[in-house]
């Protein structure tokens, strides 16, 4: 199985994994022959990178921290929630609770994989594969961490539900605190309007609150919507501030791999993100994942079937010859071919 942007894929080629709604139901079963007009219908929907089945990398596994199953329950969960709250009533925060507590046990389960995010989305699911990705890195980074279970619980619970405020249409004047008006910068951020949903839903805590409330804060006093400084802003929020900034570089029209959205966060080490949790977080995430197109500074070309935990810069690939026969020519661990380095992703 290869993983690609829907561009690279030629008609006829089959689906290697299926795409769901955001309710749970299979839009596209795996294994349906890719049509000219079937990829057309996918770019519409805003599907960006397909897998597609490979006979040459049948073995490939995409080892996923945590399962398909709580993922699909969890985004089936938000999405009704978010109903609920948008037709006046309470969050399903025990459901909500519930799914954060199996992905917890599943990444402590797994916290030797490399996350792969390599989600298939479309417009009607991202705004939910998007806060169940941040919750899934937000946990990892705070497994590596060492945090308490307790701790984690009310991180996911925040990094789950950190975007709700743009479900909301405005803050009610009853709401807004002394000192501030309708019209205020402060009342109109998501993060503000999340926060104020939160702080009054039961089952949550308010440093989860809070996480809504400043994962868009930066470390030197440069972010939204109140400018707070590193030592002001929580540690929570800060796990979920760079898992949230990972995952729309790694979505969305303008997106970039995930060795680039590595780089990218690197860069912003100190300006935007804590210093130590960056670090956690690039010790967690596969900078090329399992089915990945690349080629090597030797010139030849090869898919990644293979990670390691220590070294996520230097995978395991299958090299192989892509304009002939498509002959497999051999492995290569980067891990041991220390002159041999990664120049392009597909």
């Amino acid at each position: 199985m290869r993983y690609v942007s829907i561009d690279a894929v030629n008609q006829g080629e089959q689906l290697g994994k299926h795409i769901f709604a955001s309710d749970g139901r299979i839009l596209l079963n795996e294994g349906v022959t890719l049509t000219v007009g079937l990829l057309s219908k996918l770019r519409q929907m805003g599907v960006n990178s397909l897998f597609i089945k490979d006979d040459r990398f049948d073995d490939i596994e995409i080892e996923e921290v945590v399962s398909e199953t709580t993922r699909r329950e969890t985004i089936q969960t938000l999405s009704d929630s978010i109903q609920f709250m948008q037709q006046g009533r309470n969050l399903n925060t025990e459901e909500i609770q519930s799914n954060v507590n199996s992905i917890i046990e599943e990444i402590l389960q797994n916290s030797d994989v490399l996350i792969h995010l390599t989600d298939i989305r479309t417009k009607e699911n991202e705004m939910f594969v998007h806060l169940v990705n941040v919750c899934i890195m937000a946990v990892m980074i705070g497994v590596h961490m060492k945090l308490s279970k307790p701790k984690l619980q009310e991180l996911a619970t925040g990094a789950v539900l950190h975007d709700i405020g743009k479900m909301v249409d405005k803050v009610k004047v009853s709401d807004i605190p002394t000192g501030y008006k309708p019209d205020d910068e402060l009342m109109k951020h998501h993060s503000w309007k999340g926060f104020n949903v939160l702080r009054k839903s039961p089952d949550v805590s308010t440093l989860s609150a809070h996480i809504a409330l400043a994962h868009h804060e930066h470390v030197d006093g440069s972010g939204e919507p109140r400018g707070l400084v590193s030592e002001d802003i929580h540690l929570l929020a800060k796990i979920v501030s760079v898992a949230n900034e990972y995952d729309h570089l790694t979505s969305g029209e303008t997106r970039v791999f995930p060795h680039e959205a590595c780089e990218h966060i690197m860069a912003r080490t100190n300006i935007r993100h804590d210093h130590n949790v960056v670090w956690k977080f690039l010790r967690s995430i596969a900078f090329y994942p399992n089915g990945s197109q690349i080629q090597l500074s030797n010139g030849l070309t090869g898919i990644v079937i293979d990670q390691h935990s220590g070294l996520p810069q230097r995978p395991i690939v299958r090299v192989f010859d892509p304009d002939e026969d498509g002959t497999i020519f051999e492995q290569i661990d980067l891990a041991k071919q220390p002159t041999i380095f990664i120049t392009k992703v597909h």
